[in-house]
């Protein structure tokens, strides 16, 4: 990816896009980066370019790449897993019709683009332990059928027009900024500010459901280091499998009580979101990010804990004299 150029991060607001942003910022400069969302920002959110975007709507997509000279987009809006069951017709003109239009516009244009799939692209058949890269997807909700064919869009573009397409298959994403969106691995978020307002937290997934994680610092960290990666060392380019640690609920609330011994949790299952959960990986196999563009996380589930409590025990203390 060329850093010369600017860049738009569409779905700027949601729990990615608010870290991925300025972390942008930060390494390519304040003007180069275009924030954009179909929601407004709320107020006092900053300084920095930002865009009314929907990304459903070509024309609008097209007028804020030309006027702002786009070279890279990071693909981010959709709907999330269990949002997406809710509405399955929307998501799938959301998370597809919308991935569509800004691989068009990609290629009229000839950004470059990063498109985030997710271990919901698996499904009940795939290996569900170190899934391999390459492997059977047959994805049983409309989240992953809708990541599953964003994945094979992206590498057509590559093919057949030479768009320099990249993405990874994310799993869950754990971060302390924002709220969780919708997905099924919010468990492992909220289960934080349960620990410290409440000492106690009622999961929404079965004590023993093993599921991939990884922490936003991580996550962001990929994307970067993906979109830098050299071109020609990139065999598989769309869709990496990135992991940096696997737990279950209960495992979770052990690491917590490191730290909060009286923390107390007890379950009651949302049958959606277990069914959705139960179709996914357990853990992945990441080798090919591994060799292929130097991937290694620098988060584990213990540094990770500790890091979470201490951020959001912060913010809510920070919250509270404001």
């Amino acid at each position: 990816m060329t850093t010369q150029g600017r860049i738009l991060v569409t779905g700027a607001l949601g729990q990615i896009g608010s870290e991925l942003v300025p972390a942008l910022r930060a390494r390519y400069g304040e003007d180069r980066v275009v924030a954009a969302d179909i929601r407004m920002p709320p107020a006092g959110a900053g300084d920095g370019l930002f865009e009314h975007l929907d990304c459903t709507q070509l024309r609008q997509i097209q007028d804020v790449v030309r006027r702002y000279r786009i070279e890279t987009i990071y693909h981010l809006a959709a709907l999330l897993s269990a949002v997406a069951e809710d509405r399955p017709q929307v998501a799938w003109n959301v998370n597809l019709g919308g991935l569509y239009r800004v691989l068009e516009v990609a290629r009229q244009y000839r950004c470059a683009l990063f498109f985030p799939s997710s271990i919901g692209a698996f499904g009940p058949t795939t290996p569900r332990i170190a899934t391999p890269q390459d492997t059977i997807q047959r994805p049983t909700t409309i989240y992953g059928i809708t990541k599953l064919t964003g994945e094979l869009l992206c590498d057509y573009y590559f093919r057949r027009f030479g768009v320099d397409t990249r993405g990874l298959r994310l799993p869950g994403i754990i971060s302390y900024r924002t709220p969780p969106g919708g997905g099924t691995t919010d468990y492992a978020v909220d289960i934080f500010y349960h620990a410290i307002r409440y000492r106690h937290y009622t999961c929404f997934l079965r004590a023993d459901t093993r599921l991939d994680m990884m922490y936003m610092p991580d996550a962001i960290r990929a994307m970067m280091m993906l979109m830098e990666a050299d071109a020609a060392s990139l065999k598989h380019r769309n869709a990496f499998n990135v992991t940096a640690m696997s737990f279950t609920p209960s495992e979770l609330a052990a690491e917590i009580r490191k730290i909060v011994p009286d923390f107390v949790i007890d379950y009651e299952i949302d049958p959606v979101r277990q069914e959705i959960a139960d179709s996914w990986p357990q853990s992945l196999d990441d080798s090919a990010a591994r060799e292929e563009w130097g991937w290694l996380p620098h988060y584990d589930i213990a540094r990770m804990t500790s890091d979470m409590l201490e951020k959001i025990r912060a913010k809510l203390q920070s919250a509270a004299s404001a």
